[in-house]
């Protein structure tokens, strides 16, 4: 099977309301389970917010390293999850389940020679 990246992209700006935020949790973490019965869940996390990203550089020899983000933008990566589906149909429907859940976009990429 191949195992495909969900990535998850929030607005910039605050971040939702604690009871609307634990409900989605919740349901994150009730889905993320039923994946894992399901035998595609390989891992999922969420990101702290742009603000706290280094980003490193290699330059003529030199690594260099700046306070993030790397892009500046109206959304950024907020979390992941890595699957394993045996098509992009079924990882689209993973994904739909997530953006169900979060009202946010979900981009579904697959991995380079994973099979």
């Amino acid at each position: 099977m191949k195992q495909y990246l969900l990535s998850v992209y929030q607005p910039d700006g605050p971040t939702p309301p604690a009871e609307q935020l634990d409900m989605i949790v919740d349901r994150l973490d009730a889905l993320n389970a039923e994946m894992k019965d399901a035998g595609a869940w390989v891992f999922s996390g969420g990101l702290h917010a742009p603000g706290s990203a280094t980003v490193v550089r290699a330059e003529g020899g030199d690594l260099l390293t700046t306070d993030g983000p790397f892009t500046e933008g109206k959304e950024h990566l907020g979390g992941f999850t890595i699957v394993r589906a045996p098509d992009l149909d079924a990882a689209l429907g993973w994904a739909g389940r997530i953006a169900e859940i979060t009202t946010l976009p979900v981009e579904v990429r697959p991995f380079q020679g994973k099979a």
